[in-house]
């Protein structure tokens, strides 16, 4: 038998519990930003992907006005960091409901590197670091879609590959899945795009 829903007849946890355990595993962006009184800030989001590669442009959804939303309006700067792995728990701490004052790096024991383009802090512990300016702002009501421009790319040297890009079996980064899980990177193959 096969269950119905529509928005006006979600289940008992509601549309968001039904997307995220749905559409699986997600990418997590680990979001770094800096209010405008200076105050870094960090949190992950799973609601990412590549918008646009000529500019390159990545997108991160804000469910709900956060820090990270109300800094990007702020500065118009945010820095997409990706993690291992190995640092699952670390990204997962930084998704606590910290106050605005709060520095989520010195909160979860984190360092914040200097970027090479914008102001906000990379985090010094993620292999990968996309700067990025803000493209646009797409506000949806109880979410806004923040499109930011890549204006500089960091890449640690033990997650590249001879071709020059990074390798996922040495970057092994986690994603987001349903209700509270996590998961491991997956098993990998080779299937090549097929030509005509």
């Amino acid at each position: 038998m096969r269950i119905v829903h529509s928005p006006e007849n979600a289940p008992a946890k509601g549309m968001y519990a039904l997307l995220t355990a749905s559409i699986t595993p997600r990418p997590i962006a680990w979001v770094s930003t800096v209010s405008s009184d200076g105050t870094p800030n960090l949190a992950p989001y799973s609601f990412f992907t590549i918008a646009c590669t000529d500019p390159a442009i990545l997108s991160v959804t804000s469910i709900g006005h956060k820090d990270t939303w109300r800094n990007v309006e702020a500065t118009g700067e945010f820095v997409v960091n990706i993690g291992t792995e190995s640092l699952m728990e670390v990204m997962n701490a930084t998704s606590a409901p910290f106050s605005p004052e709060s520095n989520e790096f010195a909160e979860v024991g984190l360092t914040a590197a200097a970027s090479d383009v914008v102001a906000a802090p990379r985090v010094a512990e993620a292999p990968i670091s996309f700067e990025c300016v803000c493209h646009d702002i797409i506000d949806l009501g109880t979410s806004a879609m923040l499109l930011g421009r890549v204006v500089s790319v960091s890449i640690e040297d033990e997650v590249m590959a001879d071709d020059g890009l990074p390798d996922f079996e040495s970057l092994l980064p986690p994603s987001r899945l349903g209700r509270s899980q996590w998961g491991y990177a997956p098993r990998t193959r080779e299937l090549p795009r097929p030509m005509k």
